[in-house]
């Protein structure tokens, strides 16, 4: 998925940034809320992880104003408040979950990953389509039984591959969904990957090149 950070801590926004790219997520990191606004015009995030007290724009309005706007990321809130009066007016504010600090990194991520499968349209946990399986919690994927070790990069380029069911992906989407806000559109990371992909998943071939359209596995 492609997710935001939203944390005023260097160090701790850091940290939730290498736990979720460890699960092949795409991540980027913003410290205040005008950033995190500026960058949820742009990108097309699944999940916003959004602390609550951050600067420029405190994070109540910040979940507000994506509600307001009809964004459809999810919003997971953090804050050092665990009183259940925070919490609810957290999810009155529109935030879909809510994580009081401190927190271990392994619930954040399963949090995370529950979200994602709330995203419009919804996402299995388990992608099934032309005799590959997906298993977004264990991390692992198996073509016609076969267990296949794929990168992160790879795991994530399939996975958005399988969620088109059937249907063409542009190297541009998958970009947006796979790689974080640095990526270079001009290199021949979608394609070097597209090929690595290819050559793990074996034959016969499974992912297809629509010229001047992009990649599907029909």
């Amino acid at each position: 998925m492609r997710l935001l950070v939203v944390e005023d801590e260097p160090i701790l926004a850091g940290a939730i940034a290498e736990w979720l790219r460890d699960e092949a997520h795409a991540v980027d990191v913003v410290y205040d809320g005008a950033a995190a606004l500026e960058h949820a015009d742009v990108h097309d995030y699944d999940v916003v992880v959004l602390d609550r007290d951050i600067p420029a724009i405190h994070g109540d309005d910040v979940c507000r104003e994506l509600v307001e706007d009809g964004s459809t990321a999810r919003v997971l809130m953090l804050t050092a408040a665990g009183d259940v009066s925070d919490r609810v007016a957290g999810l009155h504010l529109g935030a879909d979950d809510y994580l009081a600090k401190p927190f271990a990194f392994a619930e954040l991520s399963a949090r995370v990953q529950a979200l994602g499968r709330r995203a419009r349209p919804p996402t299995p946990p388990v992608l099934r389509h032309a005799g590959i399986i997906l298993d977004s919690a264990r991390r692992e994927v198996f073509r016609d039984g076969r267990l296949v070790l794929l990168s992160k990069k790879e795991f994530a380029v399939l996975a958005e591959l399988l969620r088109a069911d059937g249907a063409a992906v542009s190297a541009e989407q998958l970009l947006e969904k796979a790689w974080d806000e640095f990526a270079d559109p001009f290199t021949q990371a979608v394609r070097l990957t597209i090929f690595k992909l290819r050559r793990k998943l074996g034959d016969p071939p499974v992912v297809e090149t629509i010229t001047g359209v992009g990649y599907r596995i029909p």
